[in-house]
């Protein structure tokens, strides 16, 4: 018989970095669900992408028990790192802080593709590209025409 599903909880955290302090401690200690467990194995999974934030979903059942899918890293933290950023501009509209290129859209679209709502490696550029052109970062050069 499958378990029954009490709720999910979604989170930010750095591979290889879970420890029991917030935000993972009361999130979790609030459900009732095993802290200590559940950072061991999210270390041990999580181990090869150290340091990086990573979206985590929690799915914890009426039994205490739970399991957890680890996602890719969000897409700003993606440019953020290419165009080596601490952050991206206060005013996007008008400050431009970086450039990049549309073979490092293309690089981001790829690895992100499972996560994304979308079904084409064009549409998922364009997104990525979106979300570039609202942190203040410039995509170089125009959109390939053979993806």
């Amino acid at each position: 018989m499958a378990k029954e599903i009490a709720g999910l909880i979604k989170l930010q955290i750095k591979g290889g970095a879970a420890n029991p302090s917030p935000p993972v401690g009361p999130a979790l200690g609030s459900k009732g669900i095993n802290i200590m467990e559940l950072c061991k194995q999210f270390n041990a999974r999580t181990q090869e992408k150290a340091g990086k934030v990573l979206p985590v979903v929690i799915t914890y059942f009426t039994d205490k028990s739970f399991e957890f899918v680890v996602k890719t890293p969000p897409v700003a933290i993606q440019l953020l790192e290419v165009a080596k950023l601490k952050g991206g501009s206060a005013e996007p509209n008008r400050k431009k802080i970086a450039e990049i290129t549309w073979d490092q859209v293309k690089v981001i679209a790829e690895d992100k593709m499972v996560d994304l709502n979308c079904f084409g490696l064009e549409s998922a550029m364009k997104m990525i590209a979106g979300t570039a052109r609202s942190m203040g970062i410039t995509v170089k050069g125009s959109f390939p025409t053979n993806i």
